[in-house]
């Protein structure tokens, strides 16, 4: 019993250590995983932060009018700690005392400055902005690896900014350039332009900038069109209840609104003797128009030092009319601008900030030339003497205008920070150039200075193929036809050789071949020039590039678009169009086509298949369409369509009446079916009315969708339409649309010469 009990009493010392090393071991595994767990969620948290970490953002400001620009981006930036951080540079005329010191309006605006640089090498002259670059060139690199930012904002076109983009695109870092693709006439232009081309990122402010930068081949997708920055405070708030208070401070007690004059005149470093001279002439003016005058000392540019001698030579700096000071504070600088009776020399700001407020505006020589301008701004290019200056006082004086909101709309820094965001900082930094496609350029070594500048240009019809030389003013050198063969290796074939004759014979013509358009039925991938499906008067037509075999053929740029895309783009350019921002062109002919044109550009839509107006449906029961649809526009009024019925009409002997000639041989056209009508056939008549209603509802539904300015009616059916169309317009359009105009092509050949404005516009650096 004894040893039974020994086994019992040992059995359960076994069993409790059993039991405590599994729970030791189970307490072990729980902690094991408890620790894999948190380490699992550092790392996820880890990996969230990284992906939301805060972009670094540079601003870099050199002077005081980009700073008025800057500071909005500034702010808004500011605003959003969790999602940027905001580094500022300050380099320039900012820290020089002559131009006031300037950086202290961007600490008074609290913002820290993180880096002061000292660059300007003073002697105001063209050597002294060189080696101003230099010395910036030298000092920045240091900042920017210090800062590491993400990006760098950089504004404008002065030659500190060029400095600014040299070292940061050297430096691997993403600029975004603001300000870029606008047009004036100075060294500033090239300087602008050659920012935009080291720049990764663009917001520019106006639509003409935003075509420009892609004219340049700047990649659309990193091309913003914001508006100017300095619009959210111009139009937000730019009422101030002491404007009167900021008046009399600047030009004395006696000083009231719209009595005195803001001038404000930089040199023009091209052309330097010049711009001194204007300068003069402007100060004569002024002082014989005998008004208040609060005058800007000029810039820093080369030229300024002369002007300083020309203002102290007249005793401006003395006289009581005249008030001259270095710098003003942006926000009562723009109260003087707005209830000034004039603003009179070159600065940006008269062509630009102005604009806002419909203060006159008087731009002097060639600095601003090219700018967009409102109507505010009576433009003097150059004088002799300063008569046409005062004249232009005369006419500008006291006078107000609209507000114009060509630089912006008040909503530029909300775009900007959604820019901002959307960058992928895991993007290759390397940027890319959209040049238009080139297969093996060959250059011809002549002088082909008297040559014409033209276009190939190649209409793909379901009949018969046409190959044309277009010179640059729509005129047709030499026109080529074949019929179409029916098979593909054989169309190729023949296309390939009209195109080789045809540049054979541009050297007998004396003309310069630029690039090729081709214009085709179907729907058409004009970025990658792919037919992707044609249409079914051209069989085995589909998914066919033809850029290629052309391009290598011939050792050209070739454009490929659809025939109704090309139509109006001939309207665009030689036509009605020409000119008008947003307008439509319907081709009548064998099928029913167009093309849109809206805010001056071609719409292609997501798929390459907007503007598809023959199939938009006016019925839904009616008869069948080619696309397989029914109550298609085309299906009642393209030339098939009335020929089908003329037929049907002619099998019911129900199509000749008297007076109609008709041969027993000759094939029904719908040209048939128009003759039997004006000569009384009711049923001719009923076809024509339905075939004309339905291209009529097809319009008006058209004009409510897109609200063009303009009809353009195109095709050997245009003229038959054109009444017809007009009176249901009238009847059943909505009265905002009623007036609008419908008109008949003067165009012969659309398609040709749509095709060959494609390569017009784009090699003439225009946009396509």
């Amino acid at each position: 019993m004894c040893s039974l009990c020994e086994m019992q009493n040992i059995f359960s010392v076994v069993l409790l250590c059993f039991h405590a090393t599994a729970s030791a071991y189970s307490e072990l595994y729980y902690l094991r995983m408890l620790r894999s767990r948190e380490k699992m969620e550092r790392k996820k948290m880890e990996e969230e932060n990284q992906c939301k970490r805060k972009l670094r953002v540079c601003v870099a400001t050199c002077n005081r009018a980009d700073y008025s620009k800057l500071a909005p981006i500034m702010s808004g930036i500011k605003m959003h700690p969790d999602e940027f951080g905001l580094e500022v540079v300050v380099l320039g005329s900012h820290l020089i005392d002559d131009y006031g010191n300037t950086f202290r309006m961007i600490e008074q605006d609290d913002f820290d400055i993180g880096s002061k640089l000292h660059t300007i090498v003073r002697g105001e002259d063209e050597a002294a902005m060189v080696e101003s670059v230099g010395l910036a060139l030298v000092k920045l690199p240091d900042v920017l690896q210090r800062l590491c930012p993400d990006i760098l904002v950089i504004h404008g076109d002065r030659f500190d900014a060029l400095a600014l983009a040299t070292a940061a695109a050297l430096m691997n870092i993403r600029i975004l350039h603001v300000e870029g693709g606008e047009v004036s006439g100075t060294i500033d232009d090239s300087i602008r332009h050659a920012i935009s081309k080291l720049a990764h990122y663009h917001a520019c402010c106006t639509r003409g900038a935003e075509q420009h930068l892609i004219a340049m081949c700047e990649d659309h997708s990193r091309i913003l069109l914001a508006g100017c920055p300095v619009y959210d405070k111009l139009l937000s708030s730019n009422h101030r209840d002491d404007y009167m208070d900021i008046i009399k401070s600047w030009l004395g007690d006696e000083s009231q609104e719209s009595e005195y004059i803001v001038a404000l005149q930089h040199p023009v470093t091209t052309d330097i003797q010049h711009s001194i001279k204007i300068y003069g002439l402007m100060l004569d003016a002024l002082l014989s128009f005998n008004k208040k005058t609060l005058i800007l000392y000029p810039n820093i540019d080369a030229g300024s030092k002369e002007m300083v001698r020309v203002m102290r030579k007249k005793g401006i700096e003395q006289h009581p009319n005249f008030r001259a000071v270095k710098h003003i504070p942006f926000e009562q600088f723009i109260q003087l601008v707005k209830h000034a009776g004039c603003m009179i020399g070159n600065s940006s700001c008269g062509v630009r900030e102005a604009g806002a407020f419909g203060t006159p505006v008087i731009n002097l020589g060639t600095r601003q030339t090219g700018r967009e301008t409102g109507e505010n701004v009576l433009h003097v290019r150059d004088a002799d003497t300063h008569n046409k200056i005062y004249h232009a006082l005369e006419l500008q004086f006291g006078k107000r205008y609209p507000c114009s909101k060509i630089y912006g709309d008040g909503n530029a820094v909300p775009r900007i920070l959604k820019f901002l965001r959307a960058i992928d900082l895991n993007e290759p930094l390397q940027k890319t150039f959209c040049f238009p496609p080139v297969r093996d350029c060959i250059s011809q070594d002549i002088d082909h200075i008297l040559e014409t500048q033209s276009a190939l240009a190649v209409d793909l019809g379901g009949t018969n193929l046409r190959v044309a030389i277009v010179s640059m003013r729509g005129e047709m050198v030499k026109k080529y036809t074949q019929p179409n063969p029916k098979t593909f290796e054989a169309r190729m074939q023949l296309m390939l050789k009209m195109c080789a004759d045809a540049m054979q014979d541009t050297v007998c013509l004396n003309c310069r071949i630029l690039g090729v358009g081709v214009s085709t039925g179907g729907r058409v991938n004009p970025q990658e020039g792919v037919v992707l499906h044609s249409t079914k008067l051209i069989q085995e037509w589909s998914s066919v590039d033809l850029r290629t075999p052309i391009s290598d053929a011939l050792h050209l740029p070739v454009w490929i678009d659809n025939d109704g895309n090309c139509a109006a783009l001939a309207e665009r350019k030689f036509g009605h169009g020409k000119g008008v921002e947003n307008f439509v062109t319907v081709i009548t002919g064998t099928g029913i086509g167009g093309g849109i044109i809206h805010h001056n550009e071609l719409v292609h839509g997501s798929t390459f298949c907007a503007a598809e107006l023959g199939h938009i449906m006016v019925s839904l029961e009616g008869p069948e369409c080619s696309c397989g649809s029914r109550g298609c526009i085309e299906a009642y009024a393209s030339g098939l369509a009335l020929q089908r019925e003329a037929k049907r009409l002619h099998d019911e002997d129900l199509l000749k009446v008297d007076g109609m000639d008709m041969k027993l041989t000759e094939p029904i056209t719908a040209a048939h079916l128009i003759n039997a009508a004006r000569l009384g056939n009711s049923k001719a008549d009923a076809v024509l009315n339905k075939a004309s209603t339905a291209l009529g509802i097809g319009i008006v539904n058209i004009l409510h969708i897109v609200n063009p300015t303009l009809v353009i009616l195109s095709g050997v059916l245009a003229s038959y339409y054109q009444a017809p169309v007009k009176r249901i317009i009238s009847e059943r359009a909505l009265d905002s649309a009623q007036k609008i105009e419908v008109v008949t092509t003067d165009l012969e050949e659309p398609a040709l010469l749509g095709a060959a404005s494609m390569v017009l516009d784009y090699a003439t650096r225009r946009i396509y």
